[in-house]
Parts: structure tokens; sequence; C-alpha cells
């Protein structure tokens, strides 16, 4: 009795010390940083040295406790020391390598500015802001609304070398960090990056080989993230499980979306605010499209048709994804564009390896052809059609162009190539379906009388 009357009092403090704990208002976090932030940073290799000028708002560095002044400015009489620490502070967050060696800084200089400064929209402006006059020790600037500027210098061996730079912190704020990073090298040519996050080095000036495998990667994830060209694919093979018409399908896909993929990249399709939309409204069409092929009775001999013209709406959904990812193709575009197909297809081939032999253990030991393909065909149609639904009416929202004489003017080549390449694969595969099989004999019908 004395053991129950103990464990109800003993659960009984526990609640009314969670109750306590709810009550008082938890801390406020020192210093709130805003969802987005924006570094600017400029990287120029000179000779033997390599130039770094870097831009930090100041909410970034609220932890390196900067001398205060009455409601919150920056004491900037007080302050020299405080940014010598802040420089090497930078120095350590981001890391500069050459040929894949870690520079070490030399020296550094650094100044407070105005939130209304705008000297970091060029290179030379802001070096020149660095090494101009600081501001007074009178300038009132808040704590967290004005910037950090900073001119750091790295001993190279070389500025034909290859340089990448790596974020190590997010400084609290995870994706929503931005960071432009222009690099200039010794050509006179500006190469602008604009980098989400941290925690992963960045080439600025890639050779082929790297600038391949970075899109490699890109393309193979690409392909295992996208539901919608994954459920494309599956429509595509759930009634083609032998190898010979398996891979003149999928050929006739990647060949496809190359197409588009490669065009749009080289700024030869169209692009209006619209046309996104519109493509992924496609997309999910051709999902549904498929599915319901597969639960009518699909034309097996002619699927790789319909996987070439999906193909090409396909590409240019390939090509949306990528934009974001060709800054770092460096001056080998069409080598990134060739190794991001690549990557699609390796991941292609992966998907097929695990759904191909998936679906042939399901057709033989759990369900008929016939009705699980019928049951998978209807589970994707629900989905795609959810799909299409939902980008159509956003598709209405943007609003469809009007065919104005420009519009027409400018998009007319698109519709009359499209119209030959319809008009010229129709002929072609009905006039080789068409040929009697060699070696046939065709019967002749005698009437009577």
């Amino acid at each position: 009795m004395s053991i129950r009357k103990t464990s109800r009092t003993g659960t009984t403090a526990l609640l009314l010390t969670v109750l306590l704990l709810l009550t008082i208002p938890s801390p406020l976090p020192a210093h709130d940083v805003p969802a987005e932030v924006v570094i600017h940073a400029f990287v120029k290799p000179d000779g033997n040295k390599l130039h770094f000028l870097l831009r930090l708002p100041l909410i970034l560095l609220a932890d390196m406790n900067l001398p205060q002044k009455g409601p919150g400015y920056l004491a900037l009489g007080h302050i020299e020391p405080a940014l010598k620490a802040t420089i090497d502070e930078a120095a350590i967050l981001i890391d500069l390598y050459e040929d894949g060696h870690l520079l070490t800084k030399n020296f550094g200089e650094a100044r407070i500015s105005r939130p209304s400064n705008k000297s970091f929209s060029s290179y030379t402006e802001a070096l020149s802001h660095i090494a101009g006059p600081k501001l007074s020790e009178d300038t009132n600037v808040f704590w967290n609304q004005g910037f950090f500027d900073a001119h750091l210098v790295y001993p190279i061996d070389s500025d034909q070398s290859t340089f990448s730079v790596d974020l190590l912190t997010t400084f609290g704020v995870g994706n929503g960090l931005k960071t432009s990073v222009r690099f200039m090298p010794p050509d006179g040519s500006t190469r602008a990056y604009e980098l989400v996050g941290g925690g992963e080095r960045v080439n600025l000036d890639p050779r082929w080989h790297q600038a391949a495998w970075v899109f490699i990667k890109a393309g193979f994830f690409h392909i295992l993230d996208g539901t919608d060209h994954l459920l494309f694919l599956l429509c595509l093979v759930i009634p083609l499980r032998r190898f010979r018409p398996l891979i003149l399908v999928v050929t006739a896909f990647t060949v496809a979306h190359s197409v588009t993929l490669i065009m749009s990249a080289y700024e030869l399709g169209p692009s209006g605010r619209w046309f996104p939309p519109l493509v992924e409204s496609l997309i999910a069409a051709s999902i549904v499209y498929m599915a319901i092929e597969n639960v009518i009775g699909a034309n097996l001999r002619r699927r790789w048709i319909t996987a070439l013209l999906f193909g090409l709406v396909h590409g240019f959904g390939f090509s949306f994804t990528l934009r974001e990812t060709l800054q770092f193709a460096g001056s080998h575009l069409l080598v990134s564009l060739l190794s991001f197909n690549v990557g699609v297809e390796l991941g292609q081939v992966l998907a097929l390896t695990l759904v191909v032999p998936a679906l042939v253990v399901l057709f033989r030991y759990v369900v008929a052809e016939k009705v699980g393909t019928i049951i998978l065909s209807v589970l994707i149609v629900h989905t795609a059609w959810h799909w299409m639904s939902d980008r159509t009416n956003y598709l209405w929202q943007v609003g469809l162009p009007i065919p104005d004489v420009i519009f027409i003017s400018t998009y007319m080549g698109w519709v009359v190539g499209l119209f030959l390449a319809a008009g010229l694969l129709w002929f072609w595969t009905g006039h080789r379906w068409r040929r009697p099989i060699a070696g046939t004999v065709r019967s002749k019908v005698v009437l009577p009388g």
C-alpha cells in the first residue's frame, strides 16, 4: 500500500514539474537569423597571389560579440581587435584550395560597412572600398544591419592552377544561406556561382573530367528523385520485360530527352513563364496516357515511338532542373550536358534492374499478368491524374501566351519542325510495318463461280 502511495506521489510530482516547465517562458534566442542570408565573394588569382574579397552580413557574426554602444550600435572606435579576430575566423570558416591543396591565409584587411553600401557590385569597387578610408567612430551602424567586408590574400604557385572553395558552415541558416561567388581567372572573364548551403567543395574553374563527374552525379540522383520520370519509365516497361524491345524503348526515350535537354541548355527552346508549367502538365499527361494504354492494350511494336515523342517533353523537364547546375560546367557545357545524360541513363538502368525482375516475380507468382498490369496502371493513373490537375490549374493561373505576330514568328519554326518530324516518323513506321515479312506467302482467295 505504501509502495502504491509512493508511486502516486512520484507521478504527481513529475506531472507538476512538467507543468511548471511548460509555464516558464522559454528563453528567446539571443539573435534571430533571417530565413535567407546572402554572402558575396570575389576570387581572383593574380600572379603568385589569390585575392579573396568577402562580404558577410553582420547578422551572421552575432556570436563574435563585436563591441557595442548605446541601444545596439557598433563601437567603431574599439572594434579593430574584434575585426582582426573576425578575419581569422572567416579564414577558418571558408577554405580555398589550389589544385586540391588547402591554402593558408597570408594577411587580410577588414572593415564595417553601412547597409546602404553597394561596393560589392564589382571587384574593383569592392577592392577600392576595403582599401579606402574606414567609417568614422561616430557613425551609427546597428549590430545586425551592416556588413563585414574583408580582403584576404593567399600565396599560390600559379594563377593558372585549378581553384576551389568550400564553405564549412551555414551559420545556422542551412539552405537559407546563399553564397554569390564570382571567380575572375587571368583571361579576364567572370564566372558567377550561386551556392546554396555549404559543406561541399566547388571547383571554380573545373577541368572537363571534374565537370563531367559533377553532372554524372547530378543526372543519376535527379532521375532517382524524379518520381514522375520513374513512373513514366515504369509505364513503359510494365508490358515489356524482354531485353531487346526494352532496350529499343529506353534508347528512344534517351535520345529524345537528350535532344530537347541540349537544345534548352543552348537557349534554343521556348523561354516564357508559361513554358515550365506547360511542360510539367504534359509530363503528368504522358504518364496518364501510358497507363491508360497499358490497361486497354498497347501496341508494343510501336511503343518506342511513344517513348520518343514523350521523351522530347521529359527532356525539357530535365532542363529546368539542370539550369541551376549549369553554373558548375565552367567552359565545358557540352561535356556537362552529355555527362548529365549519362547520369540519367545510369539511374534508369539501376531502376530497371530493380523493377523488371520485380515485375517478373509479381506476374509469375502473385497475380496474373493482365490483372497485375491493370492494377498497377490504375494506381499510376490515380496519382498522375492528380498531378496533371494541380499542374494544369497552376498553368491556367500563369496564363498561356496570346498567339500574336511575335509569338508566331518566334515559335513557328518549332511547330513546323515538330509537324515535319511527326510526319516523317509516321511515314517511316507505317511503311516499315506494312512491309511483308521475308519468307511469307500471301494466300490468294478464289471466289466461287
